[in-house]
């Protein structure tokens, strides 16, 4: 199985944390975007994970490309890195890394999390994983016929086809397929609103006879702006509760845990109060504060703080007393 994850986006809506990292790259749960979703795609496919193309912008540098594989190997695959220079769609995207569309395929969008109590048909054409919505015009969506196969690909319908949205994670039996019909709009320039679409090269497939069943999630959690980052970071701490989340290197002195809370390794926590649903990236230190629903990332320092909904980013020196904040890398607020 070859897995190719989109991700050369700037992430503006979660800007300014995304001005210094890549959206992909951002912690939930201690651990980035994009590493919670290459282990939560191979938690569902029992088979082996050979590769994991990365399509990413050229200015991502060095780090974030050993970042990327490392997050491969953790998996047991080889990381492979494509550059999307030209921002010209989510077909075009697919496209960067050509090189892995053959044999089993899933393509997965890195700005998308979920959780699924399924295990992945291979033998299927093709899965296109979606998610009920109670606002379907917001949303890519599938209509599907009594046997359960794909019919039509609507793009945020006016009027009501299906409440069954669209999540952007994909899998294909066969990636040559895909390859050939993504070329095709390439080659023919076959545009929609100025961008090559993958739903364009999916209809193609489906004329063509291949048979498209959808693969439901029971959570479709989003990572796009902050509001949704930190609710998605509760989840997951929700999902992780019965795992050891706080390292044994933590240092903690007259202070209150309210569980689910990760803490990385060399926090330092004194005087505080933190949690419920709380992450605290590596060698931060928190003193006289209280902390709720809120990721924190590494090397930072807050003192005497009371915060909830929030997020604050890596080597903040934060002092003072607030309620619902968003800030970004190397900042100092006193």
């Amino acid at each position: 199985m070859n897995i190719i994850i989109p991700m050369a986006g700037r992430g503006t809506r979660l800007r300014p944390h995304t001005l210094t990292v890549p959206k992909p790259l951002i912690p939930i749960a201690g651990k980035p975007i994009v590493q919670r979703l290459v282990e939560d795609i191979a938690k569902v496919y029992e088979g082996k994970i050979d590769k994991v193309g990365f399509v990413i912008d050229r200015d991502f540098g060095q780090q974030v490309e050993d970042n990327l594989q490392a997050i491969a190997n953790k998996v047991g695959a080889e990381a492979y890195m494509y550059y999307q220079d030209e921002k010209l769609g989510t077909g075009h995207a697919i496209l960067c890394a050509q090189q892995m569309l053959e044999g089993n395929v899933i393509v997965a969008f890195a700005d998308t999390l979920f959780k699924a109590e399924f295990t992945l048909d291979v033998a299927q054409d093709g899965i296109i994983w979606v998610q009920q919505v109670d606002d379907p015009q917001a949303f890519g969506v599938v209509k599907v016929d009594d046997e359960n196969v794909i019919t039509d690909f609507v793009e945020k319908p006016k009027e009501y086809i299906s409440d069954l949205a669209i999540i952007g994670i994909y899998y294909f039996r066969e990636g040559t397929q895909l390859r050939s019909e993504l070329q095709y709009l390439i080659d023919h320039d076959l545009k929609e609103n100025g961008e090559y679409q993958l739903t364009n090269a999916l209809e193609a497939m489906k004329e063509k006879g291949t048979r498209f069943v959808p693969g439901q999630v029971s959570e479709w959690l989003d990572c796009g702006n902050k509001n949704a980052a930190v609710y998605t970071n509760k989840r997951y701490l929700e999902f992780l509760s019965g795992e050891e989340l706080v390292s044994a290197s933590v240092k903690q002195k007259n202070t209150v845990i309210i569980p689910p809370v990760y803490m990385g390794e060399g926090v330092v926590v004194e005087n505080s109060v933190i949690g419920p649903h709380v992450s605290i990236g590596k060698n931060t230190k928190v003193k006289n504060s209280i902390i709720q629903n809120t990721i924190v990332q590494t090397h930072s320092t807050l003192n005497n703080v009371n915060i909830k909904n929030s997020m604050i980013g890596n080597f903040v020196n934060f002092e003072g007393k607030q309620d619902d904040f968003s800030i970004g890398d190397y900042n100092v607020l006193a």
